[in-house]
Formats: structure tokens, C-alpha cells, sequence
């Protein structure tokens, strides 16, 4: 009976573990799609940012719902589907944040320096923490669990991104310190809102790409 309970509830770990991984996957690859907004905005910039605030008030629609018992058609599942255990009846913020921080980025930013923001978002914080969940070993002091191959990864996929755009590797790679160290700081889901104000920041007022 003990090694039929014990198998049962490795079963169950093993089970939870995969459903993790797949949340992640899921909920990442959402947010490396906001890499294509840059080029969207290049074609038809008022229509992108107005598709977007749009987006952005529906879904705050739908989780205040949500919220309250009522299903919105697909938003609520995929909010279900994709949501972490943290976020377990509250209002996701994940996806706030990230239409905000890609809103807020653009506005502010002139175009180039807003892609190099937007790209740190989708590539640098999407792929650390899919690289971390995947393969994450070493895990980082003070972090919230931030991993050091997550870290690389974050580094090395703002650095690329930011050189491709600026086409300067010393601001490139001063961009993806300061991309890192935010990713490394346990700010939850507002290093969405973060991450591409000060990459965007740094990559105009200081480097004037």
C-alpha cells in the first residue's frame, strides 16, 4: 500500500510538473508575439496603438468578469489556461502589463528606441523564463527563483535584439546588463512594464540611436 501511495503521488508531481511546463510555454508564447508589434507599427502606427488599447480595455472587461463568475467567450479560457498558481482567483496582471509597457513604450519612445524596448520585452524576459523553467539548475539568491542560465539567456537575447536594432554592441550590451538585472529583481508581472520603458530609455536618451 505504501509504494502504491508513493507511486500515486509521484504520479501526481510528475503530472503537475508537465502541466507547469506547459502553462509556461503557453503563457511565453504569447509574449514573445508582441515581437511583432514593432513592424506593425512601421506599416499603420494609430491603427496598432488603437488595436491595442482596444485589446488591452476587453480583457480588463473580461477579468473583471471573470472575477465575478461570468466566462467571457475564449479570453477567460486562455486567461485560465495560462494563468500561474499566484495569479489563482485574482486578476491576472501579466497581460496588463504588457500591453502597457508596449503602449507606453511606444508613446514615449521614437520608433527605434521603442523596438529595442518592445524586442528586450518579447525576447530577453520571454526566453529567460522559459529557458530557466526548462533547464534552470542554479538557482540565483534574493530572486524569487531566477536561474542563472535564465539570466544568460535574458542577457544574451536583449543583447542580440538591441544590436540587430542600434546596430552599436557597446549599447547593445549595456542595454542587456540593465535588461538583466531588472529580469533578476522579483517585481512579479511589472517587469512587463519595466523592463521595455528603461531598454527604450537608455537606448535613445543616452546612446541616440
Amino acid at each position: 500500500m505504501s509504494k502504491f501511495h508513493d507511486g500515486r503521488e509521484s504520479g501526481v508531481l510528475v503530472r503537475r510538473y508537465t502541466n507547469d511546463k506547459i502553462k509556461e510555454l503557453f503563457r511565453k508564447s504569447i509574449h514573445l508575439c508582441s515581437a511583432l508589434v514593432p513592424p506593425l507599427l512601421a506599416r499603420a502606427r494609430i491603427p496598432v496603438l488603437c488595436a491595442l488599447c482596444a485589446v488591452l480595455f476587453f480583457y480588463c472587461v473580461a477579468e473583471f468578469l471573470r472575477m465575478r463568475g461570468f466566462s467571457v467567450f475564449l479570453v477567460s479560457k486562455i486567461t485560465e489556461a495560462a494563468a500561474r498558481k499566484r495569479d489563482e482567483n485574482r486578476f491576472v496582471l501579466g497581460p496588463v502589463c504588457l500591453a502597457l509597457g508596449i503602449l507606453i513604450t511606444e508613446i514615449l519612445f521614437d520608433a527605434k528606441a521603442a523596438a529595442v524596448g518592445i524586442y528586450a520585452l518579447a525576447f530577453g524576459d520571454g526566453l529567460a523564463s522559459l529557458a530557466g523553467k526548462m533547464f534552470g539548475i542554479t538557482v540565483i539568491p534574493h530572486t524569487a527563483g531566477k536561474t542563472v542560465i535564465g539570466s544568460l539567456t535574458c542577457f544574451t537575447a536583449i543583447f542580440l535584439s538591441s544590436w540587430a536594432v542600434s546596430g552599436s554592441t557597446f549599447a547593445a550590451l549595456i542595454i542587456a546588463v540593465c535588461g538583466m538585472a531588472i529580469e533578476l529583481i522579483p517585481l512579479k508581472d511589472f517587469d512587463n512594464l519595466i523592463i521595455p520603458i528603461v531598454s527604450a530609455f537608455i537606448a535613445q536618451f543616452y546612446f541616440h540611436i
